[in-house]
């Protein structure tokens, strides 16, 4: 891929690795997984580091540190919740919150590529707009996870219901995210200026 320097690599790589920590949280602090539905859903921070990659890194760049991320679980390492891995992690009721993290690094990333300045306000408002597009189609997929092949019937109203715990929690993270930006913006410009060719 053209334009790809080293410092974007180790940028990328460190993601992948936060990724991995932020949705095994649950390994270290059993108590963060929540029961839904007959099955269990892990308290991550997940969305809060797939949010961070777009605002860092820019929407290819983010996009691709986080597509890399599933990459590897889908090969077989064990870096999904629980440390789990492989395709059949798309199956379970959290797997559409995988594949959103794809869009999430996307479009925030895609807001701030759009900007010069840092701003607080835009980068809440990006991370806000990340984490609206985790929910939706993470919860999406949940609905339709437990309706059809777990055979867990749930109304979709239930469904976000049954999230907003993790809801609130993310929404906290994405203020923390927009400030944490405004920081590091300032202090390591060379990761806004991250491009892919």
């Amino acid at each position: 891929m053209k334009g790809l320097r080293t410092i974007d690599l180790t940028y990328g790589a460190v993601f992948v690795v936060l990724m991995a920590i932020g949705a095994n949280i649950t390994v270290w602090f059993p108590m963060l997984a929540v029961p839904i539905g007959g099955t269990s859903v892990p308290l991550s921070l997940q969305t809060f580091f797939a949010i961070l990659a777009g605002l860092m890194l820019g929407r290819k760049l983010g996009t691709l540190s986080v597509l890399v991320y599933i990459l590897v679980g889908f090969a077989g390492v064990p870096v999904f919740a629980g440390l789990s891995a492989g395709p059949t992690a798309l199956l379970t009721p959290t797997g559409g919150f995988i594949i959103s993290f794809i869009f999430v690094a996307y479009f925030t990333g895609w807001m701030v590529d759009k900007r010069k300045e840092s701003s607080l306000f835009y980068y809440l408002l990006a991370a806000l707009v990340g984490t609206i597009i985790n929910y939706g189609i993470g919860v999406s997929y949940m609905y339709v996870a437990l309706n059809t092949w777990l055979a867990a019937p749930i109304t979709y109203p239930l469904a976000w219901a049954s999230m907003i715990p993790f809801l609130i929690k993310d929404i906290a993270f994405a203020g923390l995210t927009a400030l944490f930006m405004v920081r590091i913006a300032t202090r390591i410009p060379a990761v806004r200026q991250a491009k892919i060719g």
